[in-house]
């Protein structure tokens, strides 16, 4: 089922479009031996190596503290830390200069305060932006993915160290690294693949002067028009994720471990001692002030009226059709649309996910070290390549609204199959043929013996699912329909008009995402750490 969705809805679709650009052109191969080229391949790699080390040292701390320490709020601190995963890409962007711009709230605190003249911060327009963003904006995969695994750990293992004489710093080393390798190495590499293919935060804080691969890929078939040059960078850009996927998975295979694990809330505990508690809450208020600061800010700008005082005047304006569009949609609409999508796109994206999981989670064969990078290979895609494709190859379909899940679908499985991945390894196979030896079947067995087992993954999987639905928009852009816009649609088309009243009514639509999006992560967290039956 997995092979024949992505035969169906990724590499046909990318057939078509190769065929038809290598049909309108060939000079595409010129590509290669332009100096752009390996200019923009070297940025590219860089900024995503770079963003994904940093993405790490900020959220492994963190994921520490949500997995060995229970404190009050916990599941809703953890709902907010994620939503800066769920906004779209322009609304980032547009929340980074909003904050620390020329004329951001960052630097008018700071002229104010300090009787400057000009803004003492000029981080637009550097590499420092993008790489900071790409932090704001990854560092709930690191938490979530390590976090859920991370909680799950025994902790006796460690005590069994400790009892033989090992320091803390040596535990660390020895025993608790190795055995979160895998969950580290699929964090880092998710992060990896969305900083390698950043489009809106490059495009937007960094400019041409620091474009991506996919930035050039936009620019060759929008801009220019070139699509033969735009494939072939797609073609480079999907050959680098593949070989990528193929190191990864054989490192993860040999990494994985068969653990004896246990409930989150029997290894989470409370702080004992002062210094614990200084820790924990510290660290957390940290967290979400660098997290929530440029959210903050838009939503501040989104009831400010110009610095002349509070207002609520754009979010009366969405609803509102002043240029008497005939595809206007009310606010509402956009917002049911995006639900309803992201519903749908968890369904998929599980039962694709746990199926692929199970195939990948098999006794290693030729056949599994080749499939476990092919079902990766959707994140390392441009989306705009993926949007053309569809209009291209899809026909009379391509007006369906059944385009918008199936593609967000293909952005989202790979996740869930990341997630479940090293939790599936990590079953303990004696469990299983406990049961098979009580008389259980095979489908008894996974429903009283993995799927309780496997729970808290599948939940972490349905909330990467549910916020990448709320939050795509590369691809949405190409292929929605006027009458069924999603809310980063509505935001987009705000943004791309001039005027204070636009930039208005676009900040209004990302606060009501957030919130939305707020409100559903905090209902998922409200399962995870309330519902019966988790382990």
């Amino acid at each position: 089922m997995p092979l024949l969705f992505l035969a169906g809805f990724y590499f046909y679709p990318l057939a078509g479009i190769l065929r038809v650009s290598f049909a309108q052109a060939s000079g595409g191969e010129a590509v290669w031996m332009q100096p752009f080229f390996w200019r923009v391949l070297w940025f590219t790699t860089w900024q995503a190596g770079a963003s994904t080390l940093l993405t790490l040292l900020v959220g492994l701390p963190l994921a520490w503290l949500f997995a060995r320490f229970d404190f009050p709020g916990k599941g809703l601190l953890r709902a907010l830390t994620t939503i800066p995963f769920v906004m779209p890409t322009v609304v980032v962007a547009a929340a980074f200069t909003s904050l620390i711009g020329p004329n951001g709230l960052l630097n008018g605190w700071l002229m104010q305060a300090l009787a400057l003249d000009t803004p003492p911060l000029q981080l637009l327009q550097t590499v420092w932006v993008i790489l900071l963003a790409h932090v704001f904006y990854n560092v709930s995969v690191v938490i979530r993915t390590v976090g859920s695994f991370w909680a799950n750990l025994s902790p006796r293992y460690d005590e069994a160290a400790a009892a033989l004489g090992a320091d803390p710093a040596r535990r660390l080393r020895a025993v608790t690294l190795p055995l979160l390798l895998p969950s580290v190495t699929a964090a880092g590499l998710l992060v990896f693949l969305f900083c390698f293919t950043s489009f809106g935060v490059v495009l937007i804080l960094g400019g041409l002067r620091y474009a991506t691969l996919e930035v050039e890929i936009y620019r060759q078939a929008i801009t220019l028009f070139n699509l033969p040059a735009a494939a072939l960078l797609s073609l480079v850009q999907m050959g680098l994720t593949f070989g990528v996927m193929a190191v990864y998975t054989r490192v993860q295979r040999r990494a994985s471990l068969a653990l004896n694990q246990r409930p989150a809330r029997s290894t989470a505990r409370r702080p004992r001692s002062a210094r614990e508690t200084g820790l924990v809450y510290g660290g957390m208020t940290i967290a979400l002030v660098l997290l929530l600061a440029p959210l903050a800010s838009l939503a501040w700008q989104s009831i400010s009226l110009g610095g002349q005082g509070l207002t609520l005047a754009y979010f009366g304006e969405l609803a509102i059709n002043r240029r008497g569009s005939a595809f206007f949609v009310p606010p509402l609409m956009a917002i049911r649309n995006s639900v309803l999508v992201a519903v749908a796109v968890v369904a998929l994206s599980l039962l694709l996910g746990m199926i692929s999981a199970y195939l990948l989670a098999r006794p290693r064969s030729r056949w599994t070290a080749l499939l476990d990078p092919l079902f990766l290979l959707p994140l390392g895609t441009s989306a705009v390549t993926l949007g053309l494709g569809y209009i291209v190859s899809m026909g009379s379909l391509r007006a369906s609204l059944l385009l918008i899940p199936i593609a967000h679908t293909l952005i989202a499985a790979p996740f869930v199959v990341r997630t479940l991945l090293p939790a599936l390894r990590g079953l303990n196979p004696r469990l299983r043929e406990a049961g098979a030896s009580l008389g259980a079947s095979p489908f008894r067995v996974w429903r009283e013996i993995d799927l309780p087992l496997l729970r808290p993954a599948l939940i972490v999987g349905a909330v990467f699912a549910f916020t990448i639905s709320l939050g795509e928009f590369g691809a949405t852009l190409l292929i929605s329909r006027p009458d069924f816009p999603t809310m980063p649609v509505v935001i987009y088309q705000a943004l791309s008009q001039p005027g204070l009243l636009n930039y208005g009514k676009a900040t209004a639509m990302s606060t009501i995402l957030m919130a939305v999006a707020g409100v559903g992560l905090v209902l998922i967290e409200r399962l995870r750490w309330e519902g019966s039956g988790e382990f």
